[in-house]
């Protein structure tokens, strides 16, 4: 597989660059959204796990943020494990609720069950996250 060292692509004219753009054609615009030695490696993934399509992301935390984005918006609630690790704490506690999102941490307790902590559910919880 070849790595495109690359930070620009070439449009054949204005409105192939429109088309791009718009998400019309697919195609490469820039290439920290995607660029090809990206889009090899996604396919890669999805035909190894036999899915339809894969996401790759430059870390752990980009990758838990797009995840919750996509199962949470405004007005919805996450019930999440009172141990956290230092940034999902922070999407937790500083970054969703800008976004509407409701965050209830569950009571600690010394056996750390689910089943403690669950109970902090609340409607419309769409989300409940923890270890």
């Amino acid at each position: 597989m070849p790595i495109y060292q690359t930070s620009s692509f070439v449009f054949r004219d204005t409105q192939h660059a429109a088309d791009v753009f718009s998400l019309a054609e697919p195609g490469n615009i820039y290439t920290r959204i995607h660029n090809p030695t990206q889009d090899v490696l996604e396919q890669r993934i999805a035909a190894l796990e036999g899915g339809v399509a894969a996401v790759a992301l430059a870390s752990g935390q980009a990758a838990e943020t797009l995840a919750l984005l996509t199962l949470a918006g405004s007005g919805d609630h996450i019930v999440s494990s009172p141990s956290l690790y230092g940034g999902t704490y922070n999407l937790f506690r500083h970054t969703l609720p800008r976004f509407g999102v409701e965050v209830t941490a569950g009571p600690r307790r010394a056996s750390g069950s689910w089943t403690r902590w669950s109970c902090s559910a609340i409607s419309p919880t769409s989300v409940t996250y923890g270890a």
